[in-house]
């Protein structure tokens, strides 16, 4: 699978027609001056994304067409950042580690890029006691640490960049075997990216792009299931049950669309067409974020568009007056300064790059040609002082448009085939546990099973059957690859389904399947279709395999008889023993051992209203969360470990996992000695606490802790329930008084009518106090829906 292009190439035509992007650039508007123009000095960028398990055999493919010894990769320097080199200098100085991170740890990075360290001693208060240090060693740190800073640490292969020559690359510029190199014909050129330009080469980055990946693999499971193939570059990019799940929020897994401030952003924004959605990814990122609202509030005329001069109307009006892209700076300055689009390109480049001098030049430029189209100079000076600030953070429409394309086809892909995209991104995901723990809430969510592995129907990876997902056995702890193709072929020699375990060992090579591996297999379920009593089958495992072996013993006997013919002997198999079945939640427990994964239930389904009424996160959604003090968690403790702190007391440390997510927590001595009686493994708990950001990940400074058992009773202050205006009717207003008056307490019960999504009128439904029985919450969920049912905290 190849992408549509990555950056700037989408706006060639030329690319468009040979197949290297599939954004047509005339249909969006995209400029060929934004990819290369007469006055730019650097070469463009070709950037193709391919699926990422297959991007090897593209440059092997490369290396074939065009001569191996005319294809090099290109090296790349990793250079020393602030917080490396002061790990480096230290180590050599022998400067203590506590000492190093007290240093390292209030290093900030902002947009991904590191603070340098005369930028961190200048801003940050908390390392003003390293300027004004007296320790010599301190001293030194400093001064050698800011010496070395950026300069080359090591070299490597970079990540996606290729050369391809006429004739010999070493003609050229002169090659080094790469790091790591498997072979003799590794090899990388000795410039790097930058400087292969100035030897007159053309640096394409053959870019591995997971995405594509899970886009084939969904088709190949479509043509196995349905037996349907789809060219999915030839799909309707109007189609109405796509955009849904756009407008529904339900955009995990979806290329660019997946986070829960977005998903949000999306319902608001309802887009309709490809170019809503190429703005909001353009939107999306520091900076241009801060026109989100304006941008949504002038979609649907509840904000005035303003023009600053009737000419920019033809420039803007797909982005309401909003300046969200890099080539609208460029047609402004063509069409509003009367500059060239070469020209225009360099004030755009210029802008972006801070370049004062060359901004001045282009200044000048600007508004001259202003006042040659008459526009008034001070008109002219407003339009550049909105361009200049927009040209800081500026996105390139061609990546907008790419990305949103492909965003698009996962979103068709998910509307009309669920279950088989799913599957795909479980595949492929499987190695990142927050990815996972996402996915499998969405399938939750989507009322797509997850099914336990199972010994009858056996796949290394994650598959898709009849709208229901397979959990892959190759994700088993203690089972491999290996182990799972036995299976598989076991079973096609035997043309039947095992009938016990018993079964099972016999026919398998107990070199692959051994006491880890088969108990791994029981405890993730994948016996369930034989026996779902999962102690019971836990208890036999040994005997099972003893049974195998003397089985096994006994054939080769018969088999090295001195007269060849004795009768085999016969073993009979074993009788499983009486065990007591294991309660609900010690299966998910075990299950969740081995898998990682809670896959056949979550302890927090039976809490479902609580989650949803009282957590004020959801753990695997705190990227945009600004405000980490009191934040109200739902989740399952999953592991404890104790320490003695400076005083002699316990403290604890432990982990919490929510349906989005886990993270670490934290509870101070003073908190243990009050709360630390409720930590217990696999224990559903209610946490009041503060979040500290970790970079990658947040941590829960526990304050406080209620059984979740507890929590409706605890905090509860009222009963809301909302129901769309358009479907209410007085005999459902009926049934509901009807239903309440069955259930009579203290808590108060609210109706909020909401129109188009849009929180609306609440009214009080007087007279009616409620006890909130699980019968009652049962009787309205099955009337208005489990969804329609919130409690509002004290």
């Amino acid at each position: 699978p190849v992408g549509p292009g990555r950056g700037s190439v989408a706006g060639s035509l030329v690319a468009y027609a040979l197949g290297i992007t599939n954004i047509n650039p005339l249909e969006f508007a995209l400029l060929f001056e934004r990819f290369l123009n007469p006055a730019r000095k650097s070469m463009p960028d070709i950037d193709v994304d391919f699926a990422d398990d297959q991007r090897g055999e593209v440059i092997d493919y490369v290396r074939e067409k065009y001569g191996n010894d005319c294809v090099s990769q290109i090296i790349t320097f990793n250079r020393l950042s602030s917080k490396a080199v002061i790990r480096d200098v230290a180590r050599v100085l022998k400067v203590p580690i506590p000492t190093v991170n007290k240093i390292t740890k209030y290093i900030p990075s902002k947009f991904g890029k590191v603070y340098t360290i005369d930028q961190a001693l200048a801003e940050v208060p908390e390392l003003q006691w390293v300027q004004n240090s007296d320790d010599e060693s301190i001293k030194d740190l400093i001064k050698y640490a800011k010496v070395l800073e950026g300069m080359n640490r090591n070299a490597s292969k970079h990540a996606a960049g290729v050369v391809i020559t006429p004739d010999d690359v070493s003609k050229y510029v002169p090659l080094a075997n790469a790091v790591n190199a498997t072979s003799q014909n590794d090899l990388v050129t000795q410039f790097n990216m930058k400087d292969i330009e100035s030897s007159g080469l053309l640096k394409m980055d053959f870019l591995g792009l997971r995405t594509l990946t899970i886009i084939r693999d969904t088709l190949d499971f479509i043509k196995k299931n349905h037996n349907v193939i789809i060219d999915i570059d030839s799909i309707p990019f109007d189609d109405e049950k796509t955009y849904a799940l756009f407008l529904k929020g339900q955009t995990t897994g979806v290329f660019q669309f997946e986070s829960s401030p977005m998903r949000e952003y999306l319902k608001r924004l309802q887009p309709n067409s490809l170019n809503d959605l190429a703005a909001m990814n353009a939107l999306y990122r520091p900076g241009p974020m801060e026109f989100i609202d304006d941008f949504i509030e002038r979609k649907f005329g509840r904000k005035k568009v303003k023009y600053q001069h009737p000419i920019l109307e033809t420039i803007l009006k797909e982005t309401y007056g909003i300046i969200v892209y890099q080539e609208q700076v460029i047609q402004i300055a063509n069409q509003v300064g009367g500059m060239s689009l070469a020209e225009a390109d360099i004030l755009r480049r210029a802008m972006g790059k801070k370049d004062l001098l060359a901004m001045k030049e282009q200044k000048i430029k600007f508004l001259d040609g202003s006042v040659k189209k008459g526009i008034p100079q001070k008109v002219a000076k407003e339009i550049f002082d909105a361009i200049f600030k927009f040209a800081n953070y500026g996105f390139n429409k061609s990546h907008a448009v790419a990305y949103s394309y492909i965003a698009y086809q996962t979103a068709y892909l998910k509307a009309y085939y669920p279950a088989e995209f799913l599957a795909a991104n479980l595949k492929n995901e499987f190695g990142n546990t927050d990815k996972v723990t996402k996915f499998l809430e969405d399938c939750r969510k989507l009322k797509i099973k997850v099914l336990p592995p199972d010994v009858n129907n056996p796949s290394v990876y994650f598959d898709a059957e009849e709208g229901q997902i397979r959990f892959g056995m190759s994700a088993i702890k203690n089972v491999g690859i290996n182990a799972v193709e036995e299976m598989i072929r076991t079973r096609q020699t035997l043309g039947r389904d095992f009938i016990s375990i018993f079964d099972f060992c016999l026919n398998l090579d107990t070199h692959l399947v051994n006491k880890k591996t088969l108990e791994g297999l029981v405890l993730a379920g994948a016996f369930d279709s034989i026996d779902k009593n999962r102690a019971k089958l836990f208890d036999a495992v040994e005997a099972a395999l003893d049974f195998s072996h003397k089985a096994q013993n006994s054939k080769l006997l018969s088999q090295n008889s001195l007269f060849g013919d004795s009768e085999e002997v016969q073993i009979s198999e074993p009788v499983l023993p009486e065990v007591k079945p294991w309660s609900e939640l010690e299966i998910l427990a075990r299950e969740r051992e081995v898998i990682g994964f809670y896959v056949t239930g979550h302890p927090l389904q039976k809490y479902e209203l609580e989650y949803k009424s009282f957590a004020s996160i959801h753990i695997g959604e705190t990227e945009e969360v600004t405000d980490m003090a009191d934040i109200r968690v739902c989740g399952v403790i999953t592991d404890i470990k104790t320490k003695i702190d400076k005083s002699g007391r316990t403290m604890a440390f432990f982990k919490i996992d929510d349906f989005t997510g886990s993270c670490e927590c934290l509870m101070f001595s003073k908190t243990y000695a009050e709360y630390g009686d409720l930590l217990k493994k696999e224990e559903s708990v209610f946490i009041f606490g503060d979040l500290e950001s970790s970079g990658d990940a947040v941590k829960a400074h526990v304050k406080k802790i209620i059984p979740l058992e507890k929590v409706r009773d605890t905090l509860t202050e009222s009963l809301k329930l909302l129901i769309n205006k358009e479907k209410i009717t007085e005999e459902t207003i009926k049934k509901i008084k009807a239903i309440l008056s069955k259930h009579s307490g203290s808590v108060p019960v609210f109706l909020q009518l909401n129109e188009e999504g849009i929180k609306s009128k609440i009214f009080a439904l007087k007279d009616n106090r409620v006890n909130l029985s699980d019968n009652l919450l049962l009787a309205i969920s099955k009337l208005i829906g489990e969804d329609s049912i919130v409690l509002k905290s004290k």
